[in-house]
């Protein structure tokens, strides 16, 4: 079958692999006209992503982009120690890479695999005939036998496939990244430090190269999406250095020492999706169900569900069984990890998450 898949980031583009071994035509349809370059922040890579990755032999790209965390050091807001977790060296992974990078090496490996990737093309509806009809803004077409929206938080195909369907929900954070190769600032390599403050939680890890590479979670009242989109590098090493300047930590250290490597946004996560699914489309990653970054497991879960749907549409006779079967195996386990998530507790043991484990020539029955 050819198959349309709407988004060329973490979900479409290893979707598209997915549906290639299982025997499948995929092409896939970015809205941004780079392939990444400009994606600010940064992102883990979950022991249960790399799993989902390895499954079909995608691996070996991410890691060379990345570097490895081995575990998480808890510090409260008067600088105590307070608990130390070590992540299960049994397991692959985690890797943290910037988000551009990732969906760099990802792009690179779906077009090294042979998959049509086309850049510059935003959804804007989707007409079902006898096959399905994607049509853009620039005003191109294109048809195909199924249709998959991977096209994130804010997705065109979930209110396709339900007009009804709820919005994304406002977690109530700002969440910041920011890196800097400043001298002199404490090291945390090989590991994440997760750091209550009296007023945020902040947390930073040390690159290989010498690299910090920080985040925060403010709390912070919702505001307009055009207004969150015009705040400068310098606006939001302003608004996160004030999170954190009362308290004896190094957050606000850190904070100065960034230039303009700084992104900031509102958190929303997608606790449930009522229809994942029409005979003709499905959803995969954030278009189905997104999470707050506290667990880090959106990109984890958008993996697993690339490799599950491939699986689904290579065993079972149809696509709409398919896509039940796909919404059945995967619904109970990523609506857990999205309320995982919102829990914001970093110390909570998540082993049941990371241990999943993904076999590509598992059969998958009705």
């Amino acid at each position: 079958m050819r198959v349309l898949i709407i988004g060329g980031g973490v979900a479409g583009t290893v979707t598209a692999m997915a549906l290639q071994r299982a025997g499948h035509e995929p092409v896939v349809f970015e809205a941004h006209r780079s392939g990444g370059e400009d994606a600010g922040a940064f992102l883990t890579v979950m022991h249960n992503g790399m799993d989902a990755l390895r499954a079909i032999d995608a691996d070996a790209p991410v890691i060379d982009a990345s570097f490895a965390a081995l575990g998480v050091e808890l510090i409260g807001p008067d600088g105590t120690v307070f608990g130390t977790r070590e992540f299960d060296r049994g397991l692959d992974g985690p890797r943290t890479l910037t988000r551009a990078a990732f969906y760099r090496v990802l792009q690179q490996e779906t077009e090294r695999r042979g998959i049509p990737l086309v850049h510059g093309r935003r959804l804007v509806t989707a007409t079902v005939g006898k096959q399905v009809t994607a049509t853009f803004e620039d005003g191109t077409t294109a048809s195909g036998d199924l249709l998959i929206g991977a096209d994130g938080l804010h997705s065109v195909v979930r209110t396709l496939i339900d007009p009804q369907a709820e919005p994304p929900r406002y977690t109530g954070l700002t969440v910041v990244y920011g890196y800097t190769r400043a001298e002199g600032l404490p090291a945390a390599p090989g590991i994440y430090r997760m750091i209550r403050g009296s007023r945020a939680a902040f947390g930073y890890t040390t690159a290989p190269d010498g690299a910090t590479f920080w985040f925060a979670r403010i709390p912070d009242a919702e505001r307009p999406r055009a207004e969150i989109a015009e705040v400068t590098p310098a606006g939001w090493r302003e608004f996160t250095h004030t999170a954190f300047v009362e308290d004896p930590l190094p957050c606000a250290e850190i904070v100065a020492a960034t230039g303009d490597e700084v992104f900031g946004g509102h958190s929303y996560d997608l606790p449930t999706t009522r229809v994942w699914s029409t005979p003709s489309m499905v959803l995969a990653g954030d278009a189905a169900h997104a999470a707050s970054p506290a667990a880090g497991q959106g990109a984890s879960m958008a993996l697993e569900d690339a490799v599950v749907l491939g699986q689904c549409l290579r065993d079972l006779p149809d696509a709409p069984t398919a896509f039940a079967v796909y919404d059945r195996l995967r619904r109970a386990r990523v609506e857990k990890l999205v309320a995982a998530s919102a829990g914001n507790d970093v110390a909570e043991d998540r082993g049941w998450a990371y241990r999943h484990h993904l076999d590509w020539n598992a059969r998958i029955t009705a």
